[in-house]
């Protein structure tokens, strides 16, 4: 993760997702994901709650992902590494089936 205005950052290994899903409206779905990381890539010690929160079209396509904390915006940015391994979740059959489950709501 980049905080912003810094000139290095760290690269989050993710280990393990737990997903919720919410439909925004008729076009968009939100999910939520809480993440656990590598050991050796931990999450910055000033983040209280961290989140990050991935908008998705009904379809299950990632349009937007930003990390948040205590739900809402934070002074960090994901990498495009990060981001990489956030789409390929996102991509997987049951989270799929999450977001649809939440598009038909």
């Amino acid at each position: 993760m980049i905080r912003y205005g810094d000139e290095t950052w760290n690269e989050l290994s993710f280990t393990g997702f737990r997903p919720s899903a919410e439909k925004r409206d008729r076009q968009w779905v939100d999910v939520e994901l809480r993440v656990k990381t590598a050991e050796e890539t931990p999450l910055p010690t000033d983040l209280i709650d961290f989140s990050i929160l991935v908008v998705c079209t009904h379809a299950g396509f990632p349009m937007q992902i930003a990390p948040q904390d205590e739900g809402c915006d934070c002074e960090y940015q994901l990498t495009a590494e990060e981001k990489r391994q956030i789409e390929a979740y996102i991509a997987t059959e049951p989270v799929q089936a999450l977001i649809r489950q939440a598009a038909n709501e």
